[in-house]
């Protein structure tokens, strides 16, 4: 079987599981400890290219300070000649997005302890002078036990304690403060507030409470964190989440990776056999199933509603990459081929924005392919249109388990 295999320093570099207009974020393990974990990969020509140094900088110093038990850790940040890489907490459970695609609406007990966690969260980052400025359900993520965990630290502010308002505008229109998109500063701490309380609104009613991004009418008054924790809806079952001393933090090597780049290099290195697609191992097979059961990885009807999509072929590699392309061009979208990895392009019908797909193909056992499909920009709703489209019309070279082999057999073939 072909192998592929990439390290970074002492992390055993996977599969792409995230994918933006300035990163990727790929699956990883660190092979001292065994650890899964996220790295978000950076070129540094493109930081450069696009001025962005201040702002990963900031970034990183932010995740550095805001260590708490609900929001995503950061691990470590290093660098090679090319390209800066962080090195996060692996959280295994998805976006809380798609949980609410996936019922439409929660429970109010368990809309209540998503909320709990999330203004613990807050109210820990405002602590330290940190404002997150995009709150919405895209950035709050889900561990295998359930618990939420805030990430994407990108637009956050950091500020000194009485340093006064925010004039950035920035965030995503139907989650941001209507006083955000006013010129005029703001609060950071009565946004992220305003955005706790959307989501709140959409977890229990399954909708956006408006539509529309400009409420003046809403500008006066907005409750504040210490008034939702003594609210009685609130304090029902709630136990406040317990951290350790705050710690006395370090961003000398931070600092370091932007300014004293030439100096120490992370071993980056790549084991490649024959070109062919990307294999797979079992290890990496577990932490996409979230468990032991291998089955949601090859049922489509478990898997549709998520942002991250994949289905299973026993159609050889260049069949695939071909069908794809032929049904991507008669769907009118633009397609860029390189290997066994496809980005899919084209316009959004919602918003007249760009819309694009990465399509890359896996060998998970002999004559046995998984299509990994991830959006990698546009609208999360109209990329589950797409996705579900996209394999009715593949549907003469997806294999459906029922097929053949039973899930037992399965289990031998890909653990091999």
């Amino acid at each position: 079987m072909k192998k592929v295999r990439r390290k970074v320093g002492k992390y055993e570099v996977g599969r792409t599981i995230g994918e933006g207009t300035f990163a990727k974020v790929k699956f990883a393990r660190n092979t001292e400890t065994g650890e899964s974990v996220a790295i978000k990969v950076m070129s540094k020509s493109t930081i450069l290219e696009h001025r962005m140094v201040e702002q990963i900088k900031r970034e990183i110093s932010i995740m550095k300070i805001v260590r708490h038990p609900n929001i995503v850790r950061l691990h470590e940040v290093l660098a090679s000649q090319t390209k800066i890489y962080i090195i996060l907490e692996f959280v295994m459970g998805g976006e809380l997005y798609d949980k609410i695609v996936q019922q439409v609406k929660l429970s109010e007990n368990e809309s209540r302890r998503y909320f709990q966690q999330l203004i613990d969260a807050v109210a820990h980052c405002h602590s330290k002078g940190v404002y997150h400025r995009d709150l919405k359900p895209e950035n709050l993520l889900l561990d295998a036990f359930g618990n939420l965990k805030v990430s994407d630290f990108g637009l956050s502010a950091l500020t000194k304690q009485g340093a006064g308002l925010l004039h950035t505008t920035c965030g995503t229109p139907n989650y941001v403060a209507p006083e955000v998109l006013s010129n005029l500063g703001y609060d950071g701490a009565a946004a992220d507030v305003w955005s706790c309380g959307v989501i709140l609104f959409v977890l229990m009613a399954g909708y956006l409470p408006f539509e529309e991004p400009n409420l003046p009418a809403l500008f006066k008054r907005r409750i504040r964190i210490e008034e939702i924790r003594k609210d009685p809806w609130f304090i029902k079952s709630y136990v406040p989440v317990k951290i350790g001393n705050d710690e006395e933090v370090n961003l000398d090597d931070v600092q370091a990776v932007f300014d004293n780049i030439e100096d120490k290099y992370v071993a980056e290195r790549s084991e490649n056999t024959e070109v062919g697609p990307l294999t797979m191992n079992a290890f990496e097979m577990i932490t996409l199933s979230q468990g032991l059961n291998l089955s949601a990885l090859f049922d489509r009807r478990q898997d549709y509603i998520k942002r991250q999509t994949r289905f299973v072929s026993r159609k050889p590699a260049k069949v695939i990459i071909a069908s794809v392309e032929a049904v991507a061009e008669s769907m009118g979208l633009k397609v860029h081929c390189r290997s066994y990895k496809m980005r899919l392009e084209g316009t959004s019908a919602r918003n007249a924005g760009q819309f694009a797909v990465v399509l890359e193909v896996y060998e998970v056992a002999p004559s046995l392919f998984m299509v990994d499909v991830r959006k990698a920009a546009g609208d999360t709703l109209e990329y589950h249109k797409f996705y579900k489209h996209l394999c009715e019309k593949l549907s003469d070279i997806i294999w459906k388990p029922a097929e053949s082999m039973p899930n037992s057999g399965l289990l031998r073939q890909v653990t091999c």
